[in-house]
């Protein structure tokens, strides 16, 4: 625990929960900290760790009397926090995943495929929420967000050689991951991030996972 800045004490969480407004205040203001902390360590990215964050804080207030144990709000803001970071991580893989209408299509995919879709897309947020937070700030900016390799290399403080091999560890670990709940899911159709994770080493570390190669 922190001990410059604790947690909030049982007995202000009790009062809050009895709707005491300054106690309610003071438990944010003492969680803050910690949340912040908590999404950083989750997030992709500083700005989805502040929104996170926010979204965690705001829930404290709005909702603080469901909660059951006061010696619980610890362990009840981490979920909070990490349900809102894979939320993110979720938002970002589906919309790198839409691909062109064709106008000529005429065939709606059935309601079978859509669940199957989405499924798929959740094991892939939740492989991609799992990776450490190095791993996972490279895969999300190059593969996800579809970012220039020497943009990504210099937002996070790296050389392009560094970057390039922190992007091929996150996609190996990445399909390490999805391999690993193969047999939970059988009969889920194969998405855009595991045909790229298919390249032979030398390849996979100049290709996305979204697919071509970016410069």
């Amino acid at each position: 625990m922190n001990q410059r800045f604790p947690w909030p004490d049982e007995r202000l969480i009790k009062a809050a929960q009895d709707g005491d407004v300054t106690s309610l205040t003071t438990v944010v203001m003492e969680s803050q900290p910690h949340v912040r902390k908590f999404a950083i360590s989750l997030c992709a990215s500083p700005q989805d760790a502040e929104d996170a964050a926010q979204e965690a804080l705001i829930i404290l207030y709005r909702k603080i009397g469901t909660l059951r144990a006061t010696g619980a709000l610890a362990s009840w803001m981490f979920r909070i926090v990490r349900n809102e970071c894979l939320r993110q991580v979720r938002l970002l893989v589906s919309r790198s995943d839409e691909a062109p209408v064709d106008p000529e299509a005429s065939a709606e995919p059935s309601a079978e495929d859509a669940v199957l879709h989405r499924l798929e897309l959740e094991r892939i947020a939740a492989a991609v929420s799992a990776l450490p937070r190095e791993q996972r700030q490279v895969l999300i900016m190059r593969d996800v967000q579809g970012l220039p390799g020497r943009t990504v290399a210099h937002s996070l403080g790296l050389s392009n050689a560094a970057m390039k091999s922190r992007l091929h560890r996150a996609r190996a670990a990445l399909r390490q991951s999805l391999a690993a709940t193969d047999h939970m899911t059988d009969h889920v159709t194969h998405q855009v991030p595991d045909r790229a994770m298919d390249q032979a080493p030398d390849q996979a570390i100049d290709r996305p996972v979204g697919g071509d190669p970016r410069p």
